[in-house]
């Protein structure tokens, strides 16, 4: 028999660094198209700490998610539209695998000793495959107020 579908609470644990450039990037894509942003009112808007988020900017500009303007008037903007980023891709740029364990990851698999189990081998696919579509069907646009989608309203069976 196979695992059985169940409320399971599914969670993952991101790094302040994540958090961060999700909040950066959250804010950034409310101000799409409106021009650049100073990094120093990125930094006191979202409360990151001015040098943690020029590491994460320099890191964002560098996968090509950020653009940025040296000088006075200069600053940081989206590179992209605002929903055509998901939040998967962000969390699998700075954590690595959105799996729970590395040997059900599909992008990133190495094997563990779970394998030794298919009942739980079973269970963390599922975890992983109910994260990833969550995370892979959510844009930066829907998380920022900017999407029709109610986010974080998912239907369970």
């Amino acid at each position: 028999t196979g695992v059985q579908t169940c409320a399971l609470p599914i969670s993952m644990k991101l790094t302040n660094k994540s958090e961060y450039a999700l909040l950066a990037l959250s804010a950034l894509a409310r101000n799409y198209g409106k021009g650049l942003i100073s990094g120093d009112r990125l930094s006191a808007e979202q409360g990151v700490p001015k040098g943690f988020l020029q590491q994460i900017l320099f890191a964002l500009k560098r996968a090509g998610y950020v653009r940025s303007v040296k000088g006075q008037e200069g600053g940081y903007e989206l590179s992209k539209d605002p929903s055509s980023i998901t939040v998967a891709e962000i969390v699998r740029f700075f954590e690595g695998p959105l799996a729970p364990t590395t040997s059900v990851s599909k992008n990133f698999y190495e094997p563990s000793p779970i394998e030794r189990e298919r009942g739980l081998m079973a269970l963390f696919t599922q975890i992983r495959n109910e994260v990833a579509a969550i995370l892979e069907s959510t844009t930066l646009a829907e998380v920022s107020g900017l999407g029709a989608r109610s986010v974080g309203r998912r239907k369970r069976s």
